[in-house]
C-alpha cells in the first residue's frame, strides 16, 4: 500500500476543519514527509470560508517544490471554471518545472456557490467552463509551436504558452468525483481518480470498482494504483483521546457540509471511513481497505506533525498491506476534454 498526504496549511482562526497549522509548521511537517519517504502531497483549495483554508496552492506547491527533493505535489483541486486558462497553462508548467517534473494535477469543477458568487462566475457555466479550460491546457501543453483556441469563453490567437512542462505531454491529471457516471467518464477518459475522505468504506469499494471495471471495459489495464483514496488519519492511545477525535471528526464534517451546503447525517457520516483509533484498529482499517482492492491512500492527518508521521511510518506503514499489484505506475495522459461532472 503506497501513502500521500492529503489536506493544507491554515493560518490561526477557527480550529475546526482538520488542518489547523501555520504556514511554518506544515513546510516543516512536509519537509518530514519527504525524508520518511511519503510519496505525495496533495493540497486542497478554498475561498472566503473564514475559517482560514489554504487558498493559493499553487503559491505554496512551489515554495515545498523548493523545500522537498522527492514527494509529488498535487492540487486536490484546482477549479478549472475560475481560472484563465493561458495563464494557468503556464503556472502548472512552470511549477513542474521548477520540480523536476513531480506536479500531480488534480482537477475538479467546483460546488461551493459562495465560491463561484464571489468569483463572478455563474455555477450554470461551471461544465461549459471546466471543458473548456480543459481543452485548452492539453492543447497548449502538447503544442510545440504557436496555435489559437476560439471557444466560447476565451479567444487566443497566436499564442504559445512557456515553458513546456517537463512531464510530457503534460503532469498526471486527476480528478475527483463521487457519482457512478462521473467515476466512468473519468476512467474512460484516461484520468486518475481522487476519492474523498468522507465517504464509508463500502462506499469506497463502491466506486473503485466503477473505476476500474470501466477501465477493463475499456481495453485498459485496471489498476488501482491510479485511484487516490482520503482518509482522515488519528491515532488515539488512550479514551480521552478516542473522544476527542471522534468529536473533531464530527465537527469536520459539520462544517465540510455547511460550506458546501449539502444536508446530511453527520453521524452517518462518521464511520469506519475514517482511520481513527489505535495502532492497531488502524492497522486493521488498513487492511480492510486493501481487502475492498485500495493501494493509494492519502492520509489527512488530524495533528499534522513531525512525531504523527513517525509514528505511522515506525508504528504503522510496516503492517500495512503490499499492493496487489505491486506496481506505482502512472495513468497514460489524456489527450482530449472530456464533460465530467458530479
Amino acid at each position: 500500500m503506497r501513502f500521500g498526504l492529503f489536506g493544507g496549511a491554515r493560518v490561526g482562526r477557527l480550529d475546526t476543519l482538520g488542518d489547523s497549522h501555520g504556514y511554518s509548521d506544515f513546510i516543516d511537517y512536509l519537509e518530514e514527509a519527504d525524508r520518511l519517504g511519503f510519496e505525495s502531497i496533495f493540497l486542497v483549495e478554498h475561498h472566503f470560508t473564514g475559517v482560514g483554508q489554504l487558498s493559493a496552492s499553487l503559491n505554496l506547491l512551489a515554495y515545498i517544490a523548493a523545500r522537498t527533493k522527492r514527494i509529488r505535489l498535487g492540487t486536490a483541486v484546482v477549479v478549472l471554471p475560475w481560472h484563465n486558462p493561458a495563464l494557468l497553462a503556464e503556472q502548472i508548467a512552470t511549477l513542474d518545472v521548477l520540480s523536476q517534473g513531480r506536479v500531480e494535477f488534480g482537477i475538479g469543477r467546483g460546488y461551493r456557490k459562495v465560491e463561484f458568487e464571489q468569483f463572478c462566475v455563474p455555477m450554470s457555466e461551471a461544465q461549459e467552463r471546466f471543458d473548456e479550460c480543459l481543452e485548452f491546457l492539453l492543447k497548449a501543453w502538447a503544442s510545440d509551436e504557436r496555435f489559437s483556441h476560439s471557444g466560447k469563453y476565451w479567444q487566443y490567437r497566436d499564442i504559445v504558452v512557456e515553458p513546456a512542462p517537463v512531464q510530457r505531454p503534460h503532469p498526471p491529471i486527476w480528478m475527483a468525483c463521487g457519482s457512478p457516471e462521473s467515476i466512468a467518464r473519468v476512467a474512460r477518459s484516461g484520468f486518475n481518480l481522487l476519492v474523498d475522505q468522507v465517504g464509508s468504506m463500502a462506499l469506497t469499494f463502491e466506486r473503485l470498482g466503477v473505476y476500474l471495471d470501466t477501465l477493463e471495459q475499456e481495453g485498459r489495464e485496471p489498476d488501482a494504483g491510479s485511484v487516490g483514496v482520503a482518509r482522515a488519519l488519528n491515532i488515539v492511545h488512550n479514551d480521552a483521546e478516542r473522544t476527542k477525535a471522534m468529536e473533531r471528526r464530527r465537527q469536520t464534517i459539520r462544517n465540510i457540509g455547511e460550506l458546501a451546503r449539502r444536508p446530511g447525517s453527520t453521524e452517518e457520516l462518521v464511520d469506519d471511513g475514517a482511520l481513527i483509533g489505535t495502532r492497531d484498529e488502524v492497522i486493521d482499517k488498513l487492511n480492510r481497505l486493501a481487502e475492498g482492492g485500495v493501494e493509494y491512500v492519502l492520509l489527512n492527518t488530524a495533528s499534522a506533525t513531525r512525531e504523527t508521521l513517525q509514528e505511522f511510518v515506525e508504528e504503522i506503514k510496516p503492517h500495512a498491506p503490499l499492493p496487489r499489484s505491486g506496481k506505482t505506475s502512472r495513468m497514460a495522459p489524456v489527450h482530449a476534454a472530456s464533460s465530467l461532472s458530479d
